[in-house]
């Protein structure tokens, strides 16, 4: 006969709903598709919560490495915008294409990429991609547009340049085109380079200076006369490019290799929301800092239970730009999306109950 804490602990052993560490589910890299060498991180198991798909981590291209937070909600367009850069840059289904950094699998997300032949480097380094163009079959190169130039000026150096595969589509990214790259690859026939540019809190934006998503806008500014802030779904990016019609020597109209990073990014105000209260607002704000990196404000007069989102941006003349959903919000909403969701979910593990 069990006496009464024996008797709990057999139903905690064998009953027991609540999960212990092994039974808690695990998302790997290799889960993510980003399970590829870079001398630029570490592998650290963290805790990551339901309410976000995957975690990434920004290039730090302008300042510290951040965390970034990937929902649900999101995944749809953000896949999208990844296979339409894919098809655009003539890279079919079933064709093979090197990674040369892991983490830009998570620009894309994982699901964007199925039904192609992706593979990374065996070390982060231009000898091993060097070895890659010329002994392994491969169709496409994906990588930072200054490391794929210095590694072929190595090839040129090392007098392997001619046994370098042709026909490869260099789709370069992270960075600003690096314009000698494109001289390169003509020069010896390599094959074609298209520029992609996006970040990792919104996924890919615009191939050759031409958009990738619907709920794209286009903000004068004053940083530089001719340049235009670059808002992807109501949200900033912090970028400014020249806007030209067919100016962009791969003929598009979005001049990202001039990007210019602004000194302060422009703050959005909310004057119009889907949410139903104003709580759910300032909540999607502080998500939207929290896991973007990105300010946002909510008018003091703030309309809820909105049939549109509407975000508004300052201009040099003191007008305001306004940007009017659901087309040009697409981003925004669905973060929306998200933050009703958790808050309508109950958290199932009881060792999380707030109580007043």
């Amino acid at each position: 006969m069990l006496g009464n804490i024996e008797e709990l602990k057999f139903f905690l052993d064998n009953y027991e709903a609540a999960p212990n560490f092994k039974d808690m589910p695990r998302r790997t890299l290799r889960d993510k598709g980003s399970a590829g060498p870079t001398d630029a991180h570490y592998i650290e198991e963290i805790l990551t919560p339901f309410n976000l798909a995957y975690i990434s981590v920004t290039s730090g291209s302008t300042t510290f490495q951040n965390i970034t937070g990937v929902t649900h909600s999101e995944l749809d367009s953000r896949i999208k915008a990844g296979k339409k850069a894919l098809e655009m840059s003539g890279i079919n289904k079933g064709d093979k294409f090197l990674i040369t950094y892991p983490p830009l699998v998570n620009v894309f997300c994982k699901d964007a990429l199925d039904g192609y032949g992706c593979f990374f480097l065996n070390r982060s380094c231009r000898d091993a991609f060097l070895w890659a163009l010329g002994k392994v079959r491969l169709q496409a190169v994906i990588g930072e547009s200054s490391f794929v130039r210095a590694s072929l000026e190595d090839a040129i150096r090392l007098g392997i340049i001619d046994e370098l595969q042709k026909n490869i589509v260099f789709l370069v990214a992270g960075t600003p085109l690096d314009p000698d790259l494109t001289e390169l690859v003509a020069r010896y026939d390599l094959g074609e380079v298209h520029d992609l540019y996006g970040c990792q809190e919104y996924g890919w934006l615009t191939l050759d200076g031409r958009v990738l998503r619907e709920d794209i806008s286009l903000v004068p500014t004053s940083e530089r006369n001719g340049y235009f802030h670059f808002v992807a779904g109501g949200l900033p990016t912090g970028d400014c490019f020249p806007v030209e019609d067919n100016g962009y020597i791969c003929g598009g109209s979005i001049i990202t290799p001039s990007r210019l990073r602004m000194k302060s990014e422009p703050e959005g105000t909310i004057t119009h929301t889907t949410a139903d209260s104003e709580d759910t607002i300032y909540k999607l704000v502080k998500t939207v800092l929290r896991i973007k990196g990105k300010i946002l404000r909510v008018s003091p007069d703030v309309v809820t239970n909105a049939s549109e989102t509407r975000i508004t941006y300052p201009t040099p003349t003191g007008e305001t730009f306004e940007i009017r959903g659901p087309e040009k919000t697409i981003l925004f909403d669905a973060l929306l999306d998200a933050q009703m969701k958790f808050q309508a979910q109950d958290k199932k593990d009881p060792v999380w109950a707030k109580h007043r």
